[in-house]
């Protein structure tokens, strides 16, 4: 498949062995940063085979649950929740990466470790329900963007039972997209997504789709451009056609030095990457 990496699974205990927080997930970073010559290069950061999640806390009703695991040479991730008396959800991010690790990071300037902290947009779920998000989602800061999917996570489990009622990620529900003005494009660090939800009507006979041009900018210079015609064919209950509107379409995602990702977006709805 398109992302290799490998999927985290914690399960955290309480001290009478019974789960309080649990998460499965999988997760890439793509990583934008400078070298002895002064010029920025682009890595992917991926997870290890071998990953602990030492430091994670089931939390309670003062206390914030933490989902913490570490990695490869150094590096570590973390997300804390917060609960109320019915909801519960994320709250801060934290994602540190250390360029010491060679391998992912040759020639690098800056040594050490680097964090980066983002709040996180996971909206309230009801206590007992399990979080589920199998679309990709992104958080970009500070010449990082992280990458998720296929997200199962339930915080302040109660009586070690895992909820078999889900909550699903706006990505996962299907609604009508909002038509809103294009964007520029003009990103250094961001990546790639799968299909999102398509809206709910669609115009028939399908026409052909309209010709967009899409451009993608590492600094002042342009390293991708596209121009194509796009059609989606979304199975449900029926077949259904969706054209692609470039008038409402922007365009995001990342060049690295072998391979490049076209993010292509309308309002806030991913609606397909390459």
């Amino acid at each position: 498949g398109f992302f290799q990496s490998y999927a985290v699974e914690v399960d955290v205990k309480d001290a009478s062995n019974a789960t309080c927080l649990y998460a499965k997930w999988m997760m890439r970073f793509l990583i934008k940063y400078e070298t002895n010559s002064s010029d920025y290069k682009n890595t992917t950061l991926n997870l290890s085979s071998s990953v602990t999640h030492n430091g994670s806390v089931c939390g309670n009703d003062t206390q914030a649950a933490l989902l913490a695991v570490q990695f490869g040479e150094g590096h570590s991730w973390s997300i804390n929740f917060t609960k109320t008396n019915e909801t519960y959800q994320g709250d801060f991010i934290t994602f540190t990466y250390n360029t010491n690790d060679t391998a992912v990071f040759p020639d690098a300037k800056r040594k050490g470790p680097i964090t980066v902290v983002v709040k996180d947009t996971m909206r309230p779920v009801q206590l007992n329900n399990v979080f589920v998000c199998h679309n990709t989602d992104f958080f970009e800061a500070e010449n990082v963007t992280q990458i998720f999917w296929n997200v199962t996570v339930q915080a302040f489990v109660q009586n070690g039972t895992i909820g078999k009622k889900e909550s699903r990620c706006r990505a996962d529900t299907p609604t009508s997209a909002p038509t809103v003005p294009p964007t520029i494009a003009n990103v250094t660090t961001a990546s790639t997504t799968t299909l999102s939800p398509a809206p709910t009507t669609a115009p028939k006979p399908v026409e052909n789709p309209d010709t967009g041009n899409y451009s993608l900018k590492s600094g002042n210079k342009t390293c991708l451009l596209a121009t194509v015609g796009l059609q989606l064919n979304v199975s449900q209950d029926k077949p259904l056609l969706i054209n692609i509107n470039p008038k409402t379409t922007s365009a995001d995602g990342a060049c690295g030095n072998t391979t490049a990702t076209l993010k292509l977006n309308d309002g806030n709805s991913t609606l397909i990457g390459f």
